[in-house]
């Protein structure tokens, strides 16, 4: 006997469902983290510091005489910012800037990013952060007496390092805190705090990839995976709405009318 049309279609939701349904309880888990979390303690601010201000009669040199000494030590072609920050309790200039070199075995030119601190007051220029003025600088943005647990200097993350796409080489300066262990990333060449992880931004992370359902980068919403899910979900939901209408009482009576059949 010829199984009916409903018998393919009840099979085609039934599976679509199980598959669907997997990821639904994960989307359902994240949205009820995300909306039942404190945004500001997953981003860590209650454990951060104001950056501390400047005294507005310090002396400072002009940021061009700092521009100048660059350019004796390196070949800068563009400037992107030049900004007046605090290090340990003395003003500096970070310097970021665009030096071009032409490869000889492409004939192409390569655009990179150099980082450069000066003292603001002298003109002088420093090297990146030491390891203890990192450890300095993380504790003097952090709220509390936090207790030092370990120092990492990385040079370079992965795809789903909590640290991804941020100014590198950076010293990750993890405290024991009764707020669960929280690191503090220092960039070495910036001279300033970039992030702040925590547990609760781990949990969230894990869950808003699993949210986007992007497993290389983490952060992409328009993904071929989730796409894909996207047009099963609608499937899944318009074959839902044909099995309620051929299993109406109104559809079989209409169905049996037409073919000479009494309900």
């Amino acid at each position: 006997m010829a199984k009916s049309k409903h018998f393919y279609i009840r099979k085609a939701h039934r599976y679509l469902g199980l598959i669907l349904g997997i990821q639904f309880l994960l989307w359902a888990i994240g949205g009820l983290y995300f909306s039942w979390s404190n945004i500001d303690e997953i981003h860590g601010d209650f454990q951060k510091k104001q950056a501390p201000l400047l005294a507005s009669d310090i002396k400072l040199v002009s940021p061009s005489v700092v521009m100048d000494t660059i350019k004796k030590v390196h070949k800068v072609d563009s400037l992107v910012t030049i900004q007046l920050i605090e290090i340990l309790g003395k003003p500096y200039y970070q310097v970021r800037c665009m030096s071009g070199q032409h490869d000889m075995s492409t004939h192409t030119e390569h655009m990179d990013m150099m980082n450069h601190l000066a003292n603001a007051e002298t003109g002088e220029l420093r090297g990146p952060l030491t390891k203890e003025e990192a450890i300095k600088v993380a504790a003097a943005r952090f709220n509390g007496m936090p207790e030092l647990k370990s120092v990492e200097y990385i040079t370079a993350v992965n795809k789903h390092h909590e640290y991804r796409e941020n100014p590198l080489p950076a010293y990750a300066v993890t405290f024991n805190h009764p707020t669960n262990t929280t690191t503090v990333y220092v960039s070495s060449e910036l001279g300033t705090v970039q992030k702040f992880r925590n547990n609760k931004w781990r949990i969230f992370d894990f869950l808003y990839m699993m949210h986007t359902m992007d497993y290389q980068s983490r952060d992409d919403f328009n993904n071929l995976l989730i796409r894909i899910f996207s047009v099963f979900g609608i499937i899944t939901i318009l074959s839902g709405f044909i099995l309620f209408v051929v299993s109406s009482k109104w559809f079989r009576k209409k169905r049996n009318s037409a073919t000479g059949l009494t309900a």
